[in-house]
């Protein structure tokens, strides 16, 4: 181990990525290489210019100043989902040597944003600042917080957003902001089809001067590998299932932010208590025993690639109902190719018990559907859909 500058220094990205290759953690990616490179170089200017700051407050101290450095070009690292992108910031942050950091969700950092402008704005109308402008000293703020700024899932979605990342960022640039990010969409496509998009595009412009923009087209997508690995019928009822379920959903997430949506149909607005990305999380009581149809199953599963149902009871003739619901789910499902993740409180053939009613001849389907989609090959057909959805 070495230590520089009171710093460790002991590994590079390439020689974690090493390690991780030789513990049999990932198979070694040329694709992936190539961004390493590009990070451990960009480790190597960061330390540079840590090194010429403190220069230049001796300088300063002795008489000798000198001129702010030239900016240092960041990087955007931009794929489909599975490629690797957030463990290779994991460890271009873990390794990075600059105190002042930060790795954030982008949206996390943009709702930080506008409490600060708001807070700010307050500040103003109080008369406890002149300065009308929010936008400098947030930045400012920001930039004395962490120089190195580490984006994961930058994406562009919220008008509010959009229209004051160009001058949001053109002040964090100014004070030497260095900008990583991983996104799953090229520069050129962000905020696509937003409103008022040409207020929008000077941020591109600004953005690809100041970060050099790499596709991290990997081969195989190791996060689905991860998830066909998975269990995804999960049986009997229990904390232990529970906790199953819980880390299944961890990996479908993929440390992205995870909050309430609504599904609009007909007018109507299907709550969905948890989603994040194309993937959403409900008990089977919220799909099942609410008063759903066929058609609002048909709009989760156009909006959803991957969907969770936690705690399906075994089922009797008082239960006819949720059965039928649940019948419906999952004919929705297996006609849209969803990947499924359930608990559920016995294997799909004993989950109902009548023998009687349409509902016991039609759950005949439901077991052969659902045993069907325990399947890697239902896997495989689940993320090609959704590529091809997205």
């Amino acid at each position: 181990m070495h230590v520089r500058d009171g710093l460790a220094t002991h590994l590079t990205v390439a020689q974690r990525y090493d390690h991780l290759v030789e513990t049999g953690a990932v198979k070694r990616d040329s694709a992936q290489e190539r961004v390493v490179k590009e990070l451990d170089l960009l480790i190597d200017r960061i330390q540079d210019k840590r090194m010429a700051r403190k220069s230049r407050a001796l300088g300063w101290l002795f008489g000798k100043g000198k001129k702010t450095s030239d900016p240092i070009m960041g990087l955007y690292i931009h794929g489909e989902v599975g490629r690797g992108k957030s463990m290779l910031m994991d460890m271009f942050f873990d390794i990075v040597p600059a105190r002042a950091k930060r790795r954030v969700h982008f949206n996390d950092f943009m709702a930080n944003v506008h409490d600060r402008i708001s807070r700010h704005r307050q500040a103003l109308k109080d008369g406890k600042t002149m300065e009308t402008d929010p936008i400098p000293p947030v930045a400012a703020a920001l930039a004395e917080e962490a120089w190195v700024l580490c984006f994961d899932e930058f994406t562009v979605t919220d008008i509010a957003d959009a229209m004051i990342l160009s001058r949001l960022f053109s002040a964090l640039f100014e004070h030497g902001v260095v900008l990583i990010a991983t996104s799953n969409v090229d520069p050129e496509h962000l905020y696509r089809d937003g409103l008022n998009r040409g207020l929008f595009l000077p941020f591109i412009k600004l953005l690809k001067e100041h970060v050099k923009v790499l596709n991290l087209v990997a081969d195989t997508d190791y996060r689905m590998e991860k998830l066909n690995r998975l269990p995804v019928y999960m049986t009997p009822l229990s904390p232990e299932t529970d906790q199953m379920m819980d880390e299944a959903w961890d990996s479908v997430v993929d440390g992205g932010k995870v909050a309430e949506d609504h599904v609009e149909v007909m007018g109507r607005k299907i709550l969905v208590p948890r989603a994040s990305r194309n993937a959403a999380r409900f008990t089977f009581a919220e799909l099942c025993e609410a008063p759903l149809a066929a058609r609002d199953y048909l709009a989760l599963t156009q909006r959803y690639s991957t969907l969770f149902i936690d705690h399906v009871p075994v089922m009797d003739l008082p239960q006819r109902n949720a059965a039928k619901r649940f019948i419906l789910l999952i004919d929705a499902m297996y006609e849209a190719k969803t990947r499924i993740f359930v608990s559920a409180g016995a294997r799909p053939e004993a989950l109902y018990l009548a023998t009687t009613g349409v509902e016991s001849f039609e759950f005949a389907r439901t077991v052969s559907r659902l045993t069907e989609m325990q399947s890697r090959e239902w896997a495989d057909q689940s993320a090609a859909a959704a590529i091809t959805a997205g």
